[in-house]
Order: structure tokens, then sequence, then C-alpha cells
């Protein structure tokens, strides 16, 4: 055990600080929670995420790797101490930062490389970033904000009144996260603060008895509580489809999945954190049994299925047929913020302050497990240190309202990287198999394809993942005669969830090979076979779901220039020899935006304030999508006030009404409606009040909302109006609820109100002696209907972009071998390609001012358009994801025969 200094001196931030520490402590450990200074982020712990980078003696190192004793006598500098107001407002206007759990340690990183290089180049840049991971951006945006540093300028012009859509606005939430003062879950640390560990199966399934708790905890070293399943004093069980809600809190008897937590234990943080957790008196029985769920034979979850036409002469039609199978494994979130929380009692009410994508979700779902009401409950999000699905899924909260509820003092939970990963869910990993047929003249007539998705060992998104896979799998296509199933089977495995797509990317991947394997058949060139294929307006889906403001062709009959360029650089490269062998690929996507067939409702409160200020209330959640500025956008031009007008209030389950998940691509879209509606309708009570046509301006001056038109202005004092329940002077609330119906047994219906779409081009060099494959260039062409806020809407391009190469190129969870950040490998700077984003704007009929969902559809086309692209270079057929060198190598043997 490390002894305590009698004094540690550091200077941090150019204050000479005098500490009682141990020398061995973390430095992170030291600034976050003995200094308060938690702009310092912690990812990993391992060095491997550089979330934690701080500066010593002027040279970026990673806080949670150095021992505090390092520090001693030397210089510390965090975010909270730089002065670097120039970079900040950089990645401000490059939306450099979007979840910004990672921005504290990039600009960390960027400052000491401006403070040796004045001028860097993009190499430079690169690769002073790479020890700094960013699960968000795709880097782009904050390489461009690094070398646009010297630029002078601050914030664009605001948008005048009526032109917010479509402007370049930074993220009006932007401030805290280039600051360091974001409060993320494991931030806010309430005074007398209780620390929460579980103790977690080592494997499954396996049975499990206790021991003598009480002789266990009377041997610590400090008071130590311990609570079980026993304590929990609600239902035992959640999930996020309550009809399929499987999952324990706290496991009783035996356990279905490695990690799985089957105890407690609470304290203060010096007595928790010294636990060895190991030696707590559980003892563990292997189990046999195969079936993960009494109740679901053949642990069959569910089963989604779409069938239309007449699929055996759709396939006697057919001159030309594709068949194959597709493998993809485990992928992991792998956000940089692991899951974390916390919990105190205010009176009677239960508060939870945690990273979450759905506060009323996690609201309800916690209430029942503690045997509370819903008002007995309160949600606040903390800010999300990225999401992409997981966080859709209760994790610390039941837990820490558990020990709030049975101590009445504060508990804080904070995952550990190898808990996150080895408990979190994960995308689930498909085996499918497809076959298509086509005609002479390259049009499709039948399509078959089957899907097995292993959801592990409870239920969470499963269901979902069925339901969608079977209406996407046929891509944005018209496929007359068309047969599809999904199954989501249980195993003993990691819960497979929501992740950015809900089994579409996998499907995709086998559809788009596929397309490719025709346009060959065909003689037709792979673009053109896409663009003869294409849904067109009127045209009915394989649902029987006629659609309008189809953007599938636009983005195609966008890409036919890039498509062009990119097949003559690899021409020109391949003509010159040698083991590097170029290949370009595409591939297509569309997405429904919302739940399949199931109610979807957003609501938005708008209250105009005495004082002059609008007040808007939304419950959408920002994981760094953009919710927070995407949606006042929308409401500013439907009120016709300037966006400078407005405040945002929320997401708080006491606060705002309900906006849904952020999931599904639904917030621009449900949201973004319910705030159009919102807006429209407040303007009318001011029209009203005011006795002004449609075209009258507004406008705020202190106090007063004048209102005017050509003719004259009507003055109105907000401070003399009554005010309504909220305390407004004028207040509006409207709900949007987009119009779907459900599907039936043949899976026909119209199971999305609004679709999106996106085609993608990938160009690749492979190593034809080591099997590596680099991905240079990506040309992205999407459907918005309407383009909100460009700038946020590139971020989520280049996102999505480096998530789709992860999923193609390297990225496999492993349960037990790969949960940390050094042997589960993401994107670099070093592995992205150049990315051109071009943006279509086919208006949707029923989306907000046209405007149709991003955030799922931009990961969806980029693995099968790199895989199309390898095979193009060198003939190699990848049919086992990720396409690790090992795996390229032997499909290029095996194309060479």
């Amino acid at each position: 055990m490390n002894r305590i200094f009698d004094s540690l001196t550091l200077t941090v931030n150019g204050t000479s600080v005098a500490l009682p520490v141990a020398p061995g402590r973390r430095l992170s450990e030291v600034l976050r929670e003995d200094l308060g200074l938690r702009g310092t982020k912690v990812g990993c712990d391992a060095g491997d995420c550089g979330a934690c980078t701080v500066l010593i003696d002027g040279a970026p190192v990673c806080a949670c790797l150095t021992p505090v004793a390092q520090a001693a006598g030397r210089a510390v500098t965090t975010i909270e101490g730089l002065d670097m107001a120039t970079l900040q407002q950089a990645f401000l206007r490059h939306g450099a930062a979007q979840c910004g759990i990672c921005t504290p340690g990039m600009l960390i990183a960027a400052k000491a490389l401006l403070s040796r290089v004045e001028t860097p180049t993009r190499a430079e840049v690169e690769e002073a970033l790479g020890g700094v991971l960013c699960r968000c951006t795709g880097y782009s945006k904050i390489i461009e904000a690094i070398l646009d540093v010297a630029t002078p300028g601050g914030p664009p012009p605001a948008p005048a009144a009526g032109h917010a859509v479509g402007a370049r606005v930074e993220r009006l939430d932007g401030g805290p996260k280039v600051c360091g003062t974001e409060i993320y879950g494991a931030d806010h640390v309430p005074d007398g603060a209780l620390l929460v560990r579980a103790v977690r199966a080592p494997d499954a399934p396996m049975t499990f008895s206790l021991g003598d708790i009480k002789a266990w905890c009377a041997a610590q070293a400090g008071e130590v509580q311990v609570f079980t399943a026993d304590d929990v004093p609600g239902e035992n069980r959640f999930g996020v489809l309550p009809a399929f809600a499987d999952q324990p809190v706290l496991a009783d008897t035996h356990v279905r999945m490695r990690g799985e937590a089957v105890a407690l234990v609470a304290g203060v943080a010096s007595v928790i954190d010294a636990l060895d957790l190991a030696e707590f008196p559980v003892t563990w029985h292997a189990s046999s049994e195969s079936l993960v769920h009494a109740s679901r034979a053949d642990n069959l979850l569910v089963k989604g299925r779409v069938a239309r036409g007449d699929l055996a002469a759709g396939f006697a039609a057919a001159t030309h047929l594709a068949e194959g199978e597709v493998s993809t494994p485990y992928i992991e979130h792998a956000y940089i913020e692991p899951e974390a929380g916390v919990a105190w009692l205010e009176g009677d009410q239960l508060v939870i302050q945690a990273c979450t994508q759905a506060p009323i979700m996690d609201r309800d779902d916690t209430a029942r497990v503690l045997g509370l009401s819903p008002e007995g409950v309160r949600i606040i999000p903390a800010a999300a240190g990225g999401g992409f699905g997981a966080k859709l899924d209760l994790t610390v909260q039941p837990l820490i309202g558990l020990v709030t509820l049975k101590t009445g003092c504060p508990a804080r939970m904070v995952l550990s990287r190898a808990d996150s990963m080895a408990t979190s869910t994960k995308r689930h990993p498909s085996k499918m198999r497809a076959r298509i047929g086509a005609d002479a003249q390259g049009r499709v007539t039948a399509m078959e394809f089957d899907g097995e998705f292993n959801t592990g060992a409870y239920a969470s998104w499963g269901p979902t993942v069925a339901g969608r896979v079977p209406v996407h799998a046929s891509g944005p296509f018209l496929v007359p005669a068309y047969l599809a199933s999904a199954s989501a089977r249980h195993s003993f495995s990691p819960i497979s969830g929501a992740f950015r797509g809900f089994g579409v990317p996998q499907a995709t991947i086998l559809q788009e090979v596929l397309y490719d394997d025709l346009a060959e058949k065909t003689g037709i060139d792979r673009l053109a076979f896409r663009r003869l294929n294409a849904l067109q307006d009127g045209q009915a889906t394989v649902c029987g779901q006629v659609l309008q403001g189809v953007g599938i062709t636009a983005c195609l009959e966008a890409l036919q220039e890039p498509w062009q360029a990119a097949l003559r650089r690899a021409e020109e490269s391949n003509a010159k020899g040698g083991v590097m062998r170029h290949g370009v690929g595409i591939a297509s996507c569309w997405y429904g935006c919302g739940n399949t067939g199931l109610a979807n409702p957003s609501t938005i409160r708008l209250g105009l304030t005495a004082a002059g200020r609008v007040s808007l209330h939304q419950g959408a959640t920002d994981i760094g999508q953009g919710a927070n500025t995407v949606i006042p956008q929308i409401c500013a031009d439907a009120l016709g006030l300037p966006l400078a007008a407005f405040d945002l209030v929320g997401p708080d389950t006491a606060l705002t009404p309900d906006c849904g998940k952020t999931s599904a691509s639904r917030q621009t879209y449900v949201t973004g409606k319910a705030a159009w509606l919102a807006g429209q309708a407040l303007r009318a009570q001011i029209l009203s009040l005011s006795n002004m046509g449609a075209d009258a301006r507004l406008s705020l001056t202190g106090q007063t909302l004048v209102v005017s038109d050509g003719a004259g202005e009507r003055r109105i004092d907000l401070a003399a109006l009554t005010p309504g329940a909220h305390g407004y002077a004028l207040m509006a609330e409207e709900t949007y609820d987009p119009p779907t119906t459900p599907l039936d047994a043949d899976g026909q219906g119209a199971p999305y109100a609004v679709y999106g779409y996106g085609a993608q081009i990938a160009e690749v060099a492979v190593d034809s002696v080591l099997g590596t494959v680099k991905v240079t260039r990506i040309t992205a062409a999407h459907d918005l209907g309407r383009v909100i806020n460009p700038l946020l809407a590139e971020g989520q391009v280049e996102g999505g972009v480096a998530q789709g190469l992860g999923l193609a190129l390297m990225e496999e969870y492993i349960p037990g071998r790969t949960e940390n950040l050094h042997d589960y490998l993401i994107p670099t700077t070093g592995d992205m390609p150049r990315i051109d984003t071009i943006f279509v704007e086919v208006p949707d009929p029923e989306g907000p001012m046209g405007a149709k969902g991003l955030g799922e559809h931009v990961l969806i086309p980029t693995a099968p358009a790199i895989l199309n692209a390898i095979r193009h270079a060198t003939g190699a057929r990848i049919t086992d994801l990720p396409a690790l060198p090992h795996r390229v190598l032997a499909a290029i043997r095996k194309a060479r025969g």
C-alpha cells in the first residue's frame, strides 16, 4: 500500500497546491477528485483514449498513467488553466466538438503542438492527435479547426429572424464542451456521496450462492454496505420494450451473461476504491443449461417477416441470380465516456443525473424497479459522452437509486472501461444469407433474405432489430417479389441492443454485395444498375407503402461524376503495377426514421417570458448529434423570432415534456416537427392578439413584443399580460406523432412516415501481399430533405463514416479479450480517409420544412462500399467481417484460384 506523503506540492494551472496524497495515485484522480478539476476526463485509466491528456511542463501526458509523484514540483496545466480562446473558437467554428467528452484532451494535445509548431501541416496535426480517440467526429473537423486556428474571428453573424434553418449555426451548447465545464455522468459529486461498485459474474451460465456478507463487511477498513436482489423493493426486471422486459437489476440465483451484477457495495470512496471484490463472499457454480430463458423455446426471442408478391414467379422471371452469405461480429459502441451517474433525494423525490438517451424511459423503468411512482423519480440527463444506442438501456440508474433509497445518502457510480465493455449492449452479430434475381435488362425481379441475429442474454432492442431488418433488407430499390425474415435469438453472451442502424447496416452489406454481383452479370455499370432499380415517387416498397419524396435517385445522380473520376484514379494507379491494388466501390442505403409501426410522439413547450425571452422546453437528449441546436433553429423560423432570443430548457423530466428517445434518427424529424408546430401555434396566438396578418414580422425589444407589417405595428407589453399555468406571458405546447400503421403478418403496412436516403463511394488501396486495406477517400451523398444545419450535418456524415470504416476493417468485440480500447480497435486520425460530403434536398411532405433524419443513415453504406472496393481492387470477396488482413489475403487467394 502506498504511504501518504505529509505534503506533496504541485503547481496546477499556475497555483501551488500542497496535498497529503499517496505518491502512486493517478494524477487524473488527484486532479478530478481532490482538486475538483473535472475538465480532465477519464475514459479508460489505461492511456488508450487520451481523454485525460494534460500538460506537464508543457508536454502532453496521459494523466491516468502518471503517478502524482511524477508531477511533484512541476507545472501541470489542465483545460481549466489554458489560455486558448482562439483555439476554442476554431473548434466551435468548425463544429469540432460533438459529444465533447474527448474535446479537452484534443484541445490540450493541439495546444502542445501549436506551442512547438506555429503553422503545422495536416500530417503533423494527425500525428499530434493520434493518441486521443474520438468516436463521434471522424476527426476531420478537429483537424480542420487546428489548421485554421490562425484565422481570426469569432462566431458567424447570428441568422436573422426566419433564416435560422439552413445556416451554419455553431453548436448552441458548444461553449461548455470547449471550456471543459460540461457536466458528464462522472462529473457531479454531491457532498457525502457514497461510491457504488458492483460484484459481477466471471462467466455464464452460472448459479451462485452468497456467503457471510456481514462478516466480510466487518473485515473491511471502513464501513461498507451491501445490497442484493433481496433489497430491490419493486419489480426486479427491466427492458426497453415492456412486453419483453427480462433483465434483472441484480441477479438473484443465476446469471445469464459474463459481467452480470449480483450485488452492490457502497461506502465512502477511499474505502470502496481499496476493496478487492474478488474476495467478496460469493460461490459460483457452472451450469449446463442450454435455454437462456425457459419460456423461450429454441432460444428464439422473436422473428420478423416481410412478404410481398409471388416469389417463385419472380425468380422464374430472372435471367441472372446472385446469392451469398455474410457474417458480422459483435461491435462495441466504444463511446469515450463509460456509464456513470449520481442519485440523491430532494424531499421524497429520487433525483438521478446520469448519461442517457431516453430520460422518460429511464424514469418509468427505474420507478418500477424501485417501487416508486413515476412522479417519485426525476431524471436529469447529464451530458452524454457518446451514446450511439447503448445509452438507451438502463445502466447505473436503478443501482444508484437503490443505494440512495436504502441509505438516504447520495450515491455515485462510474463504470470502469472493462465493466462498461463487458456489460453494455453491442451491435448484433449476424449470419445472413440471401439471393436476388434480375432480368435480362437488369431489373430486379425477386429477393429472398434470411438473417439470424444473436441478441445475447436479454431482449433489449432485439425485437426492434428483428422487425426493422426485413423492412430494410431490400435496400431503397423496387423489388416486386420479396420474402425476408430475421430472427433474434438468445445466447449466454453480451446483450445486443441498439447501435446506429438497428441491424440495417448488417443487412445492407449483403444486399449491396449481391447488387455488385448482379451488375457484373448483367454487364451494367454498378452505379447505373442501382439507378435503374432505385425506388421512385409513387412506387410501393416491400411493405406495400407508397412513398413520396424519395431521394435515392438524386443521391446516385449526385455521385455520377465522382464515380467516374474515382474509376479513372483507380485505373491510372493500377496501370503503374506493383503490389498495391486500387479499387472503387459503391453502396446505397435507406432508413425509416423513428419507431417501426408504433406510436412515436414528441411534445414541445414554448413560452414567451415577461422579460422578452423565448423558453424552449425540449426533452430530446443531445448525444452529440446536435438536437440542442437544430430543434431551436426549426422552432425559431416557425415562430419568426431570431435564434438569439431563445433559451433552451431541458431535457429534465421535471421541466420538459416527453420528446421520446434519441434513437432511430427521429429527433430532427419528430421533435423538430413538434417544435415547428409549437412555433406556429405561438405565432398564431401573437398574430391573433395583435390583429395582424400572417406575413407580419415579430421582434423583441426588452419586454415589448413588436408585431409589424407594411401598414403599421402593434406593441405588446409582455409584463402586462397575466401569466399562464407555467408562468409565461404567452405559451404553446404541441405534440407530433408520425402517421404510421402496424405491420400485418406479412409485414405490410406503413412502418415509417419518413425515410432518409444515401449512397457512398469508397476508394481503397489494398496491399496484395500483406492484405492490408487503406481507405483513401469516401464520397458521401445523402438526402436530408432540408438541410437544417450544414455544419452539424457534415460532422454527422464524417463520424458515421468513421464507424462504418471500423465495422468494415477492424472492429470485433470478443468477450473477455477485447474489453479495453487497446485490444478493441477503433479508427484513429491515421485511419481516416478524405471525406467529400454532398447534401441532396428532396423534401419530404411530412418532415418539418421537408427535413428527414440523418444520424443512422450515414453509417449504413460505408462498410459495403469498402467491401465492394476491395473486391474491385483484388477480386477478393469478404464474407466474414471485419476484413482483417488474413481474411483479405485468403479471399485474394481464393479469387485467384
